[in-house]
């Protein structure tokens, strides 16, 4: 039986991607993204979709938008860009990894992504991070693998439900004992360590641990 997972992931203001820039401007949604490896010039040839009522432009770009064809209340653009300016979706790519389907909407890049587990989901989700302001997940599909006959299940936690300051807590009480049996270290240590207040860092426990749970739980 397959191991495999389907995904799809936020990227939050990705580097050098024009249709997410262009998103922002007025365009509304942006669709049936595409696009074709570069050719003699350098170049990459890209396509879209978006509303007929929309004339999408970039200022100051150095390539031109232009529109191919008319599909229902909505037109197919295409523009060059080139090869050496490295987008999100090319993270991907250069991951071994083709994108399933994008779609751009307020700046924001939608990827659906077919992948051997989770590890490489992880690994995907590492390289995004180096390329954008925040990388979401937003939804995961697990198959229904079963290892030495048992059913595995799993779940993929997403971190960016914490605050830095919250990881921070976690990673020290986990490293200090905390959460052992019998507990190598206790709240007050591990306070003092971060050098914050008893309550202050029961609060934060308390805080990271529900969002954790949610994650897991839900």
């Amino acid at each position: 039986m397959v191991d495999g997972v389907r995904t799809e992931l936020a990227v939050h203001d990705p580097d050098n991607c024009p249709v997410a820039t262009l998103s922002t401007s007025g365009c509304g949604d942006i669709s049936d993204i595409s696009w074709a490896q570069a050719g003699p010039d350098g170049n990459i040839v890209e396509e879209f979709r978006a509303g007929k009522e929309t004339t999408p432009s970039l200022p100051q770009s150095s390539f031109a938008i232009e529109p191919l064809v008319d599909v229902g209340n909505e037109t197919v653009y295409r523009f060059d860009r080139d090869e050496t300016t490295r987008c999100a979706c090319d993270v991907v790519e250069s991951a071994g990894s083709p994108v399933a389907d994008v779609r751009v909407n307020s700046g924001t890049l939608y990827l659906t992504l077919h992948l051997e587990n989770v590890e490489k989901l992880r690994d995907i989700v590492s390289r995004l991070d180096e390329v954008a302001d925040q990388v979401e997940l937003r939804y995961l599909v697990h198959a229904n693998a079963k290892k030495g006959g048992k059913k595995q299940d799993r779940t993929l936690v997403d971190r960016g439900a914490l605050t830095e300051r919250q990881r921070e807590v976690l990673r020290t009480a986990y490293n200090m004992g905390y959460f052992s049996y019998p507990r190598d270290a206790n709240a007050t240590m591990v306070a003092g360590e971060l050098d914050i207040g008893l309550s202050t860092f029961t609060e934060h426990i308390a805080v990271a641990q529900r969002k954790l749970l949610s994650e897991i739980l839900s």
